[in-house]
This record gives structure tokens, C-alpha cells and sequence, in this order.
């Protein structure tokens, strides 16, 4: 029979929440300290699988569990912390947030609300992915893995009733989805979010429960301090040795779960482990651990997409300070009073329908579109996907998924140009297109993202790209070839525009070289939001703020012209002393992001440049005279 007086509060495992938690925020903080950190969420899956495991398996052997409590202890729990910091987190973004961001957000939002996030997740980014890090509510995976799981062990536990029988149920679970996880490690969004890889995670921590109940032996083990000590050396060295590049969970999760599980089972017996997690920091910690996961992130994000840029190591950890104060008074004020009152229906109905209006909350914000009349139109411009004349996908490829150009991209009319480089020559297009609508010349455009036009020192996806674009331009034979592209112009760099403009020269056609646009380091769109939040006013003409040249001209001039070649530079055009023009006209910002031109813009440089070093042939008649 299971023994029911196993249940009792054991800091320890407090004690093992503050660990578990500080990883995880460390890592979010200072993952070039903690790399390993996200560890601490199979931590968390192992205690959480003890502690709920064990409450199922006493109450369904004293006959007193019923479906309906487990899931209002679990509401209680969990809701009233996740609908203060989802609430306070939507207001936030609503002033800090682009709208584009902002209905994705709206889809977070939602999707968190159904405990449904790590699906949600699993189809939209990875966790590792650089555009994670822009997702305030990302965290709450770890959340829909927990409560879809609990949603299925509670009926399984009950229907099963026999603790033999559980135990069975726990190996087989358990096993399958340690297999399934190995399996598909090279399925990484799968393996990382599913509850499918990760149910032997909370597994581990039923067969302690069970364990515990059954094994009385197991209260007195032999060197209980050793145990603890390696448990805990265990999910030391997961944090630091582990990163972002190794497949996780995988194998690699059984380190730091068989630490938690060596800590749950040694710890009550260990003065080491009294001294290292019953102390009282580490249970407050432990205690405030919840909240403090649900604040830390959000915080986090929307502190560095307020600044328009990363946080500094000083900013970062503020962060973790506030979000620490934050876990401790929604601790204090809102987890404390609803567990101390005595649950009843009505309070369970209010907060279920608390969450559901959270969700309608995002199924609104999505549907609106994030609001776009938020802010200026001219920053909507901005924010407004790439325009249709960059051609993305025919003329402007992802080597990722693309290697053809489409037909269209060399068109067949004469005097002809050609557009030869990465994404920013295709922001030329809208400008050139604009001329053309003038004038009766050609345009080949042949861009390709990330890629310079450049035959050496590139990737080589962007080498074997490079190499069928000039084969194409030599068939096509253009009056003109334009090369723009976004790089550095350093020693290697020279290198590769040397041999591209050799290969050039052999083809006789006039090369015209456009130097890069403005850098706008936090991204235009982003820089003009925070002038606005702070300000409320529109960003001026002209800015000299986090904007900078990536070439330096005069060598770029000298360079070029050694190469016996025209070059045209953009930097001139669009910047004087007075800063970088933030407008070209009132249709919108003159850049989408950091470094792609907005169509105005585009077209302002086009014509700028064609001013000064005319981009067509000069069309002459039979003598010669134009």
C-alpha cells in the first residue's frame, strides 16, 4: 500500500526551485555566463512531477481524490500570478510594441491563455532562434507542456488506481518518451517543446513520488550528503558546459535530471543540503520561484525593445532586480491571499474566466492587426512588409530554399541595367523602377539575401550564386551593372570586389559601385518609436543618433577609382553634417529596418544618383550625337 504520510513540506525542494529558477534567469540575463541555464526548466519538470505526482497517488489511495479538486488546486496555482503578469505584459507591449510584433504578440497572448503555447512556439520560432529573444511571453512553453501533461496522468492514475500499475505506467511513459527525445534530436523544435519528448522529464519525478511511498529504505540512505553533492554538481555542470548549440533535451536532459532526482531523494536526509538549500534565502527564492519565471522574461524583452537596442550586463541585471521585487510582491499580495482563502466555486469560475478574457484580449489584438493607429503613419510605412518591387523570392532569393531566378528578372528591352547584389540592391528596385517609368531602358535585377556581389571571401552558397550571376550577365550582356551590397570594406572584403570587378571588366560593361545606406543601429522604425515614446513627438528631419557610415568614403573613393570604376555613394546623398535623413518625404521613414531603404527613399536616391552619374546609356543618334 502507499504510504500517505510521505507527504510533507520539505524546504529542500524549495531550495531546488531557487536553483532551478536562477538558471533559467541567468541564462535570459547572461547567457555568455550561464550558457547551459535553460536547464533549469527540467529541473522544474522533476520536482513538479514529485510534488503533483505524490498528491495524486495519496489521494486516490485514501479514496478522496476527485478530478474536480485536482484541477481547481491546479487553477489556483497557477492562474492568478500567469493573469497579472499576461495583463500587466499586454499593456506594456501596447505602448512599446511595432504593430507588426505587437499581433504577434497578440498570438502569444492567445495561444498562452489555452496552455498551448509550446505548440504555438514549435510552428513559429525555435528556442534558440535569434528572433526568440523578441518574444515577451516565449517562456510559457514550459507552462502547456506542464498542464497538457496534467491533464492526462490525473485520468490515467485513476483509471489505472493500483500503485503497481502506476509504476508500470510511469516505465513505459517514461521510457518511450526518453526514446522518442534521442530519436528525434535532430528534430530540435520538436525534441525542445513537445510533452511527448519530454513527459519522461515529469516521469522521473512520479517514480520518485512513487518511490518515496513504497521504499521506506529509501528515508535512510547511505552517504546522503555525497548524493546531494553530486546531484547538485550534476546540474552545476549541465549549466556551464552545456549551450545553445547542442541538441537538448535528448540524452543531455538526464544530467540535470538525475541531479534534481538525487537532490529530491538525498536532500531531506543531507546537512550539506540543509545548509546549501534549506537556508532561508534559497526557500523564499524557492517560494517566489513561480512569479519570478513568469516576470523575469518579460521583463527582459520589453526592457530592450523599449531601449531599441541590447541591454548592457549593468541593464541586464537591474533587470533580474526588478522582475525578483515583481515575483516577490505579486507573491506576497496575490498568490498568498487566494491560497490562504478557502476554495470555493466562485473563485475558480472567476479566474477561468479571467483567463478566457485574456485570450479574447489576443484573439483581438491579432485580428486588429496590432493596432496600428497607435502610432504616426509615417512609422507604419516603415514597419510595412518589403516592397512588391524587390521581388522577393523570383529576383530576390534565400539561397536557403533557392538557387533559380525567375524568367522575369532579365528583361529583354534595350538600353539595359542590371542590379547585381544582396537584399540592399534590391531596395534599389523601387527607385529604379520609378526612372524607368521615365525612361525606356531594361532592368535585370539578380539579388540574393546576405549575399554581396562579391566572387571571393563569401560563404559558399553565396560563391556558387555569385558564379551563376555573372554567367547570366554575360548572356545578357547590360549596357550597365550596378553592384551594391552591405559589408564591411576591409582588406578580405577588397579582395572579393576585386575579383568581381575583373571578371566585369572582361565583359565590357560599364560598372557602377553604390555605396552602402546608413546604418541605423537600433533599426529606424525602432529609433523613431523610441523618440516618440519618450518625446511624443515625430523624430526629426535629420538624426546623427545611433547612425554611423560603414565605409569609410575617401577610401572607398580611392579604392574604386583604382579599380577603374564609377562609384556613387549613398552615404553623401542621404547625410550631412547635421545627421542622416530620417525622411525623404511624407509618405514615410527613409529605412525599413537598420539598413534597407523604404521605397521613397529608394526612389530619392535612385534619382539623386542619377543627377549626378546618369545610371542609363545615353541614347545617340547614327552621328553620334546624343
Amino acid at each position: 500500500m502507499i504510504n500517505s504520510t510521505a507527504t510533507y513540506y520539505r524546504p529542500h525542494i524549495d531550495g531546488l526551485r531557487a536553483v532551478a529558477v536562477m538558471a533559467v534567469v541567468l541564462f535570459h540575463a547572461f547567457p555568455e555566463i550561464v550558457p547551459g541555464g535553460f536547464i533549469g526548466v527540467d529541473v522544474f519538470f522533476v520536482i513538479s512531477g514529485f510534488l503533483i505526482s505524490g498528491i495524486i497517488f495519496d489521494q486516490v489511495s485514501d479514496g478522496s481524490f476527485t478530478l474536480t479538486d485536482f484541477y481547481t488546486r491546479r487553477v489556483r496555482r497557477i492562474v492568478p500570478a500567469l493573469l497579472l503578469v499576461t495583463a500587466i505584459t499586454v499593456a506594456a507591449s501596447w505602448l512599446i510594441l511595432l504593430p507588426s510584433a505587437f499581433a504577434h504578440f497578440g498570438q502569444q497572448v492567445l495561444a498562452s491563455s489555452l496552455f498551448c503555447a509550446n505548440f504555438f512556439f514549435w510552428l513559429q520560432s525555435g528556442y534558440f532562434s535569434p528572433d526568440a529573444s523578441s518574444f515577451p511571453l516565449l517562456h510559457l512553453w514550459s507552462l502547456g507542456v506542464e498542464e497538457q501533461f496534467y491533464i492526462v496522468w490525473p485520468l490515467l492514475a485513476l483509471v489505472l488506481a493500483k500503485p503497481r500499475q502506476w509504476f508500470v505506467a510511469i516505465l513505459l511513459i517514461g521510457g518511450a518518451s526518453f526514446l522518442l527525445s534521442v530519436v528525434l534530436a535532430d528534430h530540435r523544435e520538436f525534441d525542445f517543446y513537445l510533452p511527448a519528448t519530454r513527459a519522461w522529464e515529469l516521469m522521473a519525478g512520479a517514480a520518485l513520488a512513487w518511490l518515496d511511498r513504497r521504499a521506506p529504505a529509501m528515508k535512510r540512505l547511505p552517504i546522503p550528503s555525497f548524493l546531494f553533492g553530486t546531484g547538485l554538481a550534476l546540474i552545476t555542470a549541465s549549466s556551464f558546459l552545456f549551450d545553445q548549440t547542442v541538441q537538448y533535451p535528448s540524452w543531455r536532459a538526464a544530467v540535470p535530471v538525475t541531479g534534481a532526482a538525487l537532490i529530491v531523494t538525498a536532500g531531506a536526509q543531507s546537512r550539506f543540503a540543509a545548509f546549501v538549500l534549506s537556508n532561508r534565502a534559497a526557500v523564499f527564492t524557492g517560494l517566489i520561484s513561480y512569479p519570478l519565471y513568469l516576470w523575469h522574461w518579460p521583463v527582459l524583452v520589453l526592457a530592450a525593445a523599449a531601449k531599441f537596442m541590447p541591454l548592457t550586463p549593468l541593464e541586464r541585471g537591474a533587470a533580474v532586480v526588478i522582475a525578483y521585487v515583481l515575483a516577490a510582491t505579486t507573491f506576497r499580495f496575490v498568490e498568498l491571499p487566494i491560497r490562504s482563502k478557502r476554495a470555493s466555486r466562485t473563485h475558480v469560475i472567476t479566474l477561468t474566466a479571467g483567463l478566457a478574457a485574456i485570450a479574447v484580449v489576443g484573439a483581438i489584438i491579432t485580428g486588429a492587426g496590432g493596432f496600428p493607429n497607435r502610432f504616426p503613419a509615417d512609422l507604419l510605412i516603415a514597419d510595412s512588409e518589403r516592397p512588391a518591387a524587390w521581388r522577393v523570392d523570383e529576383c530576390l532569393l534565400n539561397l536557403a530554399s533557392q538557387t533559380q531566378f525567375a524568367e522575369s528578372c532579365i528583361e529583354s528591352r534595350r538600353p539595359l541595367v542590371a542590379v547585381w547584389g544582396d537584399s540592399t540592391a534590391g531596395a534599389l528596385m523601387p527607385g529604379l523602377r520609378d526612372m524607368q517609368s521615365r525612361s525606356p531602358f531594361g532592368l535585370t535585377q539578380l539579388t540574393a539575401s546576405s549575399c554581396q556581389p562579391l566572387l571571393a571571401g563569401v560563404p559558399p552558397s553565396c560563391e556558387a550564386n555569385n558564379r551563376r550571376v555573372l554567367a547570366l550577365i554575360e548572356q545578357a550582356h547590360p549596357d550597365v551593372v550596378l553592384l551594391a551590397g552591405f559589408g564591411p570594406l576591409d582588406e578580405a572584403e577588397k579582395e572579393g570586389w576585386t575579383a568581381t570587378l575583373a571578371a566585369l571588366k572582361g565583359i565590357r560593361t560599364r560598372v557602377v559601385v553604390i555605396g552602402p545606406a546608413p546604418l541605423w543601429k537600433r533599426g529606424l522604425p525602432e529609433q523613431f518609436l523610441s523618440y516618440y515614446i519618450s518625446h511624443r513627438d515625430r523624430l526629426p528631419e535629420r538624426s546623427n543618433t545611433q547612425v554611423k557610415n560603414l565605409w569609410d568614403e575617401r577610401s572607398a573613393k580611392q579604392f574604386f577609382t583604382q579599380q577603374n570604376v564609377e562609384y556613387a555613394s549613398a552615404w553623401d546623398r542621404l547625410c550631412n553634417a547635421d545627421g542622416c535623413l530620417t525622411k525623404t518625404d511624407e509618405k514615410g521613414l527613409s529605412a525599413l529596418d537598420g539598413v534597407h531603404l523604404s521605397a521613397s527613399a529608394s526612389i530619392f536616391l535612385v534619382n539623386s544618383i542619377n543627377n549626378d552619374v546618369a545610371l542609363t546609356p545615353r541614347v545617340t543618334d547614327q552621328n553620334g550625337r546624343q
